[in-house]
Formats: structure tokens, C-alpha cells, sequence
């Protein structure tokens, strides 16, 4: 890598600042391999497009750490750490390189001609520095200047990693990464806190969002959808926390979640009857359960006739149907701390202005969750949302909850009334320990008995020899139906769809 980058950086030198060689910003010592390796390029060397898209996952340059064993057993892994004054250069330059600070927000990594731009600009200021560095110095540098002004500092290489799902940044010199449903430490470190909040500012910036003490929990997404969430001082004690939740490349489908073993042909069948038969449908689940993916595939059920409104606080979902109306919340201006606050709780009282077909609410966190449960009950049927919960039955209780936070001051019994009314199925994901999500429960709500609201499971996610009530948190398992057919059925036939009993019957194995 080291050896194209300097031969992209000498033939960049020769176009953009003539007359400035760059072997004279190498130390003398590194002179003689640097002329040999770059005077006659390889056929095959990679062309800038082809070098970007190759460059991820790729092993950052710099010094590497020995892994440490820490008293608990627990071992830290080696870490690659930016010399020390690589790391200097890099500090001073970030802000030298560009001609004010949002100049780069629209620009990304692997964008040769903006590559070329900050390439040129680093040869210019290194001249006039009369700074000399080895050619594996001048390398890092430049890798990491790119990476800084054009991509996400020292979590470029996880966010091109195409294999990795998520992004825990702890601090400068802790980040964990999810692969396959498990997380491991990873080898990257950011230079110093200041680094790492420069990265932060960068996700957040071209959003309109601030990230300051006045501001410092920021919700953010980056260009290709990812979900951002960010804590910097006084609350994030360790440094800057950063959280990204990957938006894959590719836009999930129903084959996929079969493809994966998260819900089976026959679930998906009924899924899509409920959502095409206008049935309100709550995802519940934990967190990094696939809730949102989940919410993603329902969607793509809504016919193509239908005006579908979205309402998230970071925009995730991608639906494919023509007519759609996303909305997402807006913080304050910067100085004020309420004019322009959009929340989803605002959103919801206005979309139902903008006459929806559907309304497809992200997530009920607050008081919306009473807005939406109106909504229901008042002609938007057909609706879709997820919920924080650990099962349909604590689905129903989180929502009380935070209907009571409406600040309605309703009794419960309206409240519960208002959820046995509105809702008609939830949808239980979770992530198991074997790290694979999955539809764990499906539950139809039957109404009201006395003051408690009635379900009946449809589907059960069960493993061999397990003897316990409820779904198994365990892998290698199946979703079970559990033999009763839901009530919508004959509602199911007026759309077109005629499920057959087999879908419901549980297996005599």
C-alpha cells in the first residue's frame, strides 16, 4: 500500500504543484527504495477508484501495541496506535488542509478527484513546512488526513468493512466492533480525545446538528443511512462515545430474513396478509434485536396505491414504494433551546394533517406512543412502530407506560383499552445467544377481559427438549405455530388472501 501510495503521491505532485518534487519531503535514507519502487509502476497497479474500493477492510499503517492481559483475564488486543509524529503532523494539519470547516462534509472517501484535491494540498503544506519524512511516515500521513477529512478518522476501515454491523466507540482507545452477532475489541484507536471529537463533528455537521456542551447527546446518521449516536463530556466520562448501527449496502428483503433462518416461509406469508389486510403491528424486541429491519421488510408489503408516512428520529427505513413521505426530527437552531425542535411526537400530530394511507413510525419511545394509539383507533389502520420490550406481554405494559407520558393523565384502564382497540399484532424479534436475530413470538391481541388485556401467541420460537413457558433464548431452534388460527383470518380473505390451516397446524415430530 505504502509503495502506490507514494507513486500516487509523486505523479499527484507533478499535476497539481508544479515544480515541487515530492522526494524531497522523504528523508534521504528512504530516497533511493522510494525512486526504485515508484519509477516504474506495475501493470497492475490499482487505479485510484479500484485502490478505494480495495482499501476496505485494510490494516491501518502505524506503530502496533503488544496485547495486554489485564487482572480480570480478560486480554486487551495488540493495538495499531499513529506514531508519535505522524500523530503531531496529523493534529496540526487537519484543520490547515481545508479552506473552513464544513469544506469537506459533502466530500467522502474514495472520491479520486476530492482524494487528489487534500493529496495536493498536503504535498503544498509539507513544502513550505520543510518537513522531511520517511516514506512510510509521508504514507500514514496521508492515509490518515484522508481518512480524517473525507471519511470517519480512525473507523474509516469498520465503516467500509462490509462484514461489520456495528461500531462502539468507548473513548479514544476503546472500540469494539460487531461481526456476525459478536463483538470483539478491535486494533483501531483514535490519536487523543480531540481526534475523536473532530470525527464526531464531522458525522454530525452536515445534518445541522451541534455537538457542544450546550448540545452534547446527538443523534445523527451517516450518508449511507447508518444510524449514529453520540455522548460527549460532562456525561461520556471516558471520552466521546460514539454508537453506529451499519445500514447494509444492500436493501434487506423477505428472502433474506429466510435466507437467514429469522422467521420461515410460512411466518412471512402471514406477515405480509396482516400488513396488506390493514392490521396495526407492533415489532417489539431489545436492543440490536433487528427491529427496524423487521419494520423495513413489513413495509415493502404496503401496496403501491397507498400514501405511506415515516416519521424516525434518524431516517433508517428504505422503502421501495413510489409514493412516500419521510419526516425525521429536527433539533433546535443552534442558541435556542426550543425554536425549530421538531420531535416524533410533533410529527405524528401533523402527518395526520397530510392525509396518510399508512403511518410507519420508527420507534414510540414517549408521548407519541398515545398520538399513534389515536391514530389507530381513528381510521389509520394498517399502521407499523416498534417497541422497547422484552415480550408482548411486557410490549403492552411499555406502552401504558409511555402513553402515561403524554402527559394525558388518563386511568389505565383507558389506556389499556385504547391498546386492546388499536393494536392487532406484535411481532417479538431477539437477538439469541448464538448471536443470530430472529422472530422469536408472535402474539394477536383478542381484546379486553375485565381490566387486562387478552393475547394469544400464534408462534413460538421452541428448541428441542425445552420445557419451559415461552420462547428460547437458545440457537438451533425453530418457530413454532402454536395451533390456533387468529381471529383476522376471515378479514384476511376479504384482501385476497386464503392462508391455508397448515400454516397454523404445529408439527407431530
Amino acid at each position: 500500500m505504502s509503495s502506490f501510495l507514494q507513486r500516487r503521491l509523486k505523479d499527484e505532485a507533478g499535476k497539481s504543484t508544479p515544480g515541487v518534487d515530492l522526494t524531497g519531503l522523504i528523508d534521504s535514507d528512504d530516497a533511493p527504495q522510494a525512486a526504485a519502487r515508484s519509477a516504474t509502476p506495475p501493470a497492475d497497479a490499482p487505479r485510484p477508484r479500484e485502490a478505494a474500493a480495495s482499501a476496505a477492510p485494510r490494516r491501518a499503517l502505524g506503530q502496533v501495541i503488544p496485547a495486554v492481559q489485564l487482572e480480570t483475564g480478560y486480554t486487551v488486543p495488540s493495538k495499531v496506535r499513529t506514531t508519535p509524529k505522524v500523530a503531531q503532523l496529523r493534529k496540526q494539519l487537519r484543520t490547515k488542509l481545508l479552506g473552513f470547516e464544513a469544506e469537506a462534509d459533502q466530500w467522502h472517501r474514495g472520491d479520486p478527484e476530492k482524494e487528489k484535491i487534500i493529496t495536493g494540498r498536503i504535498q503544498t503544506v509539507l513544502q513550505k513546512m520543510d518537513v522531511r519524512l520517511s516514506q512510510s511516515e509521508l504514507a500514514e500521513l496521508t492515509e490518515g488526513l484522508l481518512d480524517d477529512l473525507l471519511g470517519f478518522g480512525a473507523i474509516q476501515p469498520l465503516v467500509q468493512d462490509p462484514n461489520c454491523s456495528e461500531i462502539m466507540v468507548n473513548g479514544p482507545d476503546v472500540i469494539f466492533a460487531e461481526f456476525k452477532g459478536k463483538l470483539v475489541e478491535t486494533e483501531i484507536v483514535f490519536d487523543d480525545e480531540d481526534h475523536l471529537r473532530f470525527t464526531a463533528k464531522r458525522i454530525v455537521r452536515p445534518l445541522g446538528r451541534d455537538l457542544s456542551r450546550v448540545n452534547p447527546m446527538v443523534d445523527a446518521r451517516l450518508p449511507d443511512g447508518s444510524r449514529v449516536h453520540v455522548v460527549s463530556d460532562p456525561s461520556a466520562l471516558n471520552g466521546t462515545t460514539i454508537t453506529i448501527r451499519k445500514f447494509p449496502a444492500e436493501r434487506i428483503t423477505v428472502e433474506h430474513l429466510i435466507n437467514w433462518k429469522s422467521i420461515t416461509r410460512e411466518l412471512a406469508q402471514f406477515l405480509e396478509a396482516c400488513v396488506v389486510a390493514r392490521l396495526n403491528i407492533v415489532v417489539s424486541g431489545g436492543t440490536g434485536s433487528g427491529k427496524t429491519t423487521l419494520l423495513n421488510v413489513l413495509s415493502s408489503y404496503i401496496p403501491e396505491d397507498e400514501r405511506i408516512i415515516t416519521i424516525e428520529d434518524s431516517a433508517e427505513l428504505q422503502l421501495a414504494q413510489r409514493h412516500v413521505v419521510r419526516l425525521e426530527t429536527a433539533p433546535p437552531i443552534p442558541g435556542s433551546k426550543t425554536d425549530g425542535r421538531l420531535e416524533i411526537r410533533d410529527l405524528v400530530k401533523g402527518s395526520l394533517r397530510m392525509r396518510p394511507d399508512r403511518l410507519v413510525i420508527g420507534e414510540c419511545r414517549s408521548g407519541e406512543a398515545l398520538d399513534m394509539l389515536q391514530a389507530m383507533n381513528t381510521g389509520h389502520d394498517g399502521s407499523l412502530t416498534t417497541v422497547h420490550s422484552n415480550s408482548p406481554r411486557d410490549a403492552i405494559a411499555r406502552l401504558e407506560t409511555l402513553c402515561m407520558m403524554a402527559g394525558m393523565d388518563l386511568p389505565v384502564l383507558t389506556i389499556r383499552q385504547q391498546i386492546a382497540g388499536a393494536i392487532d399484532i406484535i411481532v417479538q424479534v431477539a437477538r439469541l445467544k448464538d448471536g443470530s436475530r430472529k422472530v422469536v413470538q408472535v402474539t394477536e391481541i383478542q381484546g379486553m377481559e375485565g381490566e387486562n388485556v387478552t393475547m394469544q401467541d400464534l408462534f413460538v420460537y421452541r428448541t428441542p427438549g425445552q420445557t419451559d413457558m415461552g420462547f428460547s433464548h437458545e440457537g438451533g431452534g425453530r418457530l413454532e405455530p402454536t395451533g390456533f388460527r387468529p381471529k383476522s383470518a376471515d378479514q384476511f380473505k376479504q384482501y385476497g388472501f386464503n392462508l391455508p390451516a397448515r400454516i397454523f397446524q404445529p408439527s407431530k415430530d
